[in-house]
Formats: structure tokens, C-alpha cells, sequence
């Protein structure tokens, strides 16, 4: 046998072993199978967390965000409104005393509740006061008066609740005792009890409040 057809057929044989190792060879598991479907793959990709979404909160009013300045008015008040005087908080017709209000939020529906000088108080808004319960004693009932603003103060710290029985109008209390009219004695504020308030107040916007806030 010549070298050349040595060669030669060493050549065919190194071609035929290849080939039968391909033919051997398990199909990818990528691959689809004889039916057509794809074979599973053997890593599996756990599904993303989904975030739970926040639980929806009730904001309060704009009227009440902080922005605002209002006068209030007793709902069943006849043309007069409130205003914080040098003594306590009356109700006036004229534009006697601090009658723009900015219920300022401190948690939820809890405020403290900034006066500002109305028309016949002086040129400007000037610095707030704040309302701040008193007990004036001899047996008296509890009032409003104005105060250095302190939010650590519980007697300044007021909630402002909307009223169930009149959607345009506010209950105002501070620590169970609700504001309210007396027949001897004007603007107080009294623990009910069992009781359901009297009186409930309508805030009127007079647009955004001072600068100096």
C-alpha cells in the first residue's frame, strides 16, 4: 500500500469519528422536543416581590393645610364672627380684636390655632398670639385667650373635626372640652359628657396666610 492511500483512508476515518460523536450527543434543553414543545428549563426565576401599596390616608382641607388664613363664624351666630381680644375670644360684629385665624397642623386633626389682627387692629398682620385655654377660677367656665405660640403647649394643641351632621361646617375642642355659646357667659369651652356638641363653626378662607407664619 502506497503512503498516499494510507493517508488517504486515515483521513475518511478521522471524518467518520466526529460526525458519530455528534449523532451521539444529548439535545440541548433549549431545544424543542419531537413534538414541537419546548423542553423546561432547569433553573426557575422566582417571581419579583410585589411592594404593597401604601394605605390611603385623609388629608385634610386645603382651608385647614397651614396656607390659609380664616375668619370663623358660629353657624347659628347672627352676623358676627370671632375675634380674639386683648381679654378672650368673643364674638364681634364690628372689626374689634384678631378676627384672621391660620389653623396651623400639628398631627392629623390636632392645630394650633395662630390669630392675626383683623381691619381695625392695627396697620399689617403683626405677630400671631395663639388661642390657649384658661381657667379663670371662682368657679367659672373655661375660655379662650391668646398666647405665646407653643406647639408643646397641650392647651394650645385644638382638633378640628369635621361636623357629621353639617358637612360645611367644624367642631372645635381641645382635651374632650368643645367650644361653644353661652347664653351668661359668651364663647366657652365645656366637657360634654354623653353629650353631642352644640355648636359647630363655619371657616370662611381669606386667602394665604401671612408671610411672617
Amino acid at each position: 500500500m502506497s503512503v498516499r492511500r494510507w493517508l488517504a483512508g486515515a483521513g475518511v476515518v478521522a471524518l467518520a469519528v466526529p460526525t458519530a460523536a455528534c449523532g451521539d450527543a444529548a439535545p440541548d434543553a433549549a431545544t424543542p422536543d419531537a413534538t414541537g414543545t419546548p423542553a423546561a428549563s432547569a433553573t426557575s426565576v422566582a417571581p419579583s416581590p410585589t411592594e404593597s401599596s401604601p394605605s390611603p390616608t385623609t388629608a385634610n382641607p386645603p382651608i385647614l393645610s397651614g396656607d390659609r388664613q380664616v375668619t370663623i363664624v358660629r353657624i347659628d351666630s347672627f352676623e358676627s364672627g370671632l375675634s380674639l381680644t386683648d381679654e378672650r375670644l368673643v364674638e364681634v360684629v364690628g372689626d374689634k380684636g384678631r378676627q384672621l385665624f391660620v389653623p396651623t397642623p400639628v398631627d392629623g386633626q390636632t392645630f394650633l390655632i395662630r390669630s392675626y389682627r383683623g381691619a381695625g387692629g392695627g396697620p399689617g398682620t403683626g405677630e400671631p398670639v395663639c388661642w390657649q385655654v384658661q381657667n379663670p377660677g371662682n368657679s367659672k367656665p373655661l375660655v379662650v385667650q391668646g398666647a405665646e405660640c407653643r406647639e408643646s403647649e397641650p392647651r394650645q394643641l385644638f382638633t378640628i373635626a369635621p361636623n357629621p351632621e353639617n358637612a360645611e361646617a367644624f367642631l372645635i375642642s381641645n382635651n374632650s372640652a368643645f367650644l361653644r355659646n353661652s347664653q351668661n357667659n359668651g364663647l366657652i369651652m365645656e366637657e360634654l359628657g354623653d353629650a353631642a356638641p352644640t355648636d359647630s363653626f363655619r371657616f370662611n378662607d381669606n386667602g394665604p396666610a401671612p408671610s411672617s407664619l
